[in-house]
Formats: structure tokens, sequence, C-alpha cells
């Protein structure tokens, strides 16, 4: 009798072949959107360049953590491996992009990967760097700046932004906080006039134990600096907005790029206006 097929996405997932001698974008893709969220990115490359998402959704020791606690029972280095494995042998030149958590996942990537095969570029966006300042613990996580992060993720998920004035989370705990995001979310057309709180609670408790499960990744990771330049494209609404470099500084000897797109950490992938920024640092420079 044939075993039954796993139903399970490949964790390489294909969205333009690159032409020969084109280069190919591998970008590493923690979740939280869909990786069908990079069809626009590729569509707006150049002619012949192809772009690869590697998706942390399709490794199960990772994806799962999120729905049961946030533990996850692997490492950056593990998943590092897990995603070099999937990349395959590359053929011609490569760039490789981070969005997110998916920037920690690369750099370890990148470190082991032998010099002949490392990627011509590196591109981080909005990606936070995993240094000692964010290495944080769990309780460091204040619930409105969760809740405001929550806010623009359920507006990306939906398609429709929730604009939230600011200092209105300020000082509210999560039940208190999520009233007042659901209230935004319905006049935004983002969720439905009968949407019960509890039901937003437990959409809102997934997405936190899917941080906390980055975090605890990276609080033990030691990161070597990066072996190639950085390019940082940063989001004018940034999960972290005060930090222009997002901790990436000191791991970045030979050299950091910023950039600025529009949209929020989740937007920016999918804005017309972001892509028009962000595809044309793809390529070398």
């Amino acid at each position: 009798m044939r075993p039954p097929r796993d139903a399970r996405p490949p964790v390489a997932r294909p969205f333009r072949a690159a032409a020969p001698g084109r280069r190919t974008v591998y970008v590493v893709h923690p979740g939280a959107l869909p990786a069908q969220v990079y069809r626009g990115l590729a569509d707006a490359l150049p002619e012949g360049d192809g772009l690869t998402v590697l998706d942390l959704g399709a490794v199960p020791e990772y994806a799962e953590a999120a729905l049961t606690g946030g533990r996850a029972a692997t490492t950056v280095e593990a998943l590092a491996d897990r995603l070099l494995t999937a990349m395959g042998p590359v053929k011609g030149p490569y760039t490789l992009v981070g969005w997110s958590f998916g920037g920690v996942l690369a750099l370890a990537m990148s470190r082991k990967t032998p010099a002949v095969r490392r990627p011509e570029r590196f591109v981080l966006l909005d990606s936070i760097g995993p240094t000692e300042e964010y290495q944080q613990p769990d309780d460091a996580l204040e619930p409105d700046l969760l809740l405001g992060w929550f806010a623009m993720y359920l507006g990306a998920k939906r398609g429709r932004p929730i604009e939230l004035a600011p200092g209105r989370l300020a000082g509210r705990g999560v039940d208190d906080g999520l009233t007042v995001v659901l209230d935004a979310a319905i006049a935004a057309g983002a969720l439905h006039p009968d949407t019960p709180l509890p039901g937003l609670r437990k959409l809102y408790d997934t997405y936190v134990d899917g941080l906390l499960r980055n975090n605890r990744l990276t609080a033990p990771h030691r990161p070597g600096p990066a072996l190639l330049p950085l390019v940082l494209v940063k989001a004018e609404r940034s999960l972290v907005p005060d930090d222009p470099t997002l901790g990436w500084r000191q791991l970045a000897p030979r050299g950091l790029t910023l950039h600025s797109c529009p949209g929020d950490h989740y937007t920016m992938l999918s804005r017309p206006d972001s892509l028009g920024v962000i595809a044309p640092l793809l390529g070398v420079a």
C-alpha cells in the first residue's frame, strides 16, 4: 500500500525560474503571512531573474511551535542547515534575502556557505539583528508594543490597514487593548462587526506565540559577523521605529547600507511603491 503523501508544501518554493546565467533571489520567509505574498516581488524583478521562497512554514518543528506555546524544538543553526539543504546546489549568481526573523537565519546560512558558493548580495527586509540589545526575556515585550504589531499584522492579513492614533494603546493590558484593536479593525473593514473578542484573543495569542518562538530561538544564538556587505531596507512603520540600523551595525564589518520604503513591517512585502524600492536593490550594486 502506498504511504500517504505529505500535504505540507515544500520548503523551497520557486515563484519564477531564472533564465540561464541570470540571478535567483532566495528569500528566507519566517511565516506570519503566506509565502504567496512574494508574488509581487517576483513580478517586479528584471526580466530573466528568478525568485524562490525558503518557507519556514513548511518546517514542522518551527511552524508548529506557534501553535503549542512558542517553544521550538530546534535552533537557529539547525534551521539554517535545513534551509541550505532545501536550496540544494545553486546554479548561477544569487541574492540572499531575509525578512523579519528570516534575516537572522539568512546570516547563519551565509556563514555556513563556502566562499565560492556565497551570495553576491545580502539584503535584509525590516529584520532585527540578533544582537544582545535585542536578545530580551519574554517579559520585556510590553503588551502595548505587541498589540501595535498585531494590529499591523491583522491589517496586512486582511488587506485593510488598521489605523491607531499615537499612544492609543499606551499603558493598556491585553484585554483592554484588544478591544481598541477590535474597534479599529471593524472601522477599517478588516473584521466583521460581529467578530467576538474571544476569537480575536485566540488569534492574538497565536501571533504572540510566534514572536516568542523567534525571541527564544534568538536568545541563545551567538552570531558571527556577516562575511559580505549588508543592505538593510527598513519600513517606514518598522517594528522598531527608533533604531535606523535595527541592531545590524555591529554585525556588518564589511559595510551596512540603509534604505527606507513605504508601508509597515508587513505591507512592505506587497505594496507596489515598496517593491519599487526593494526590487532594484536585489541585484549587484
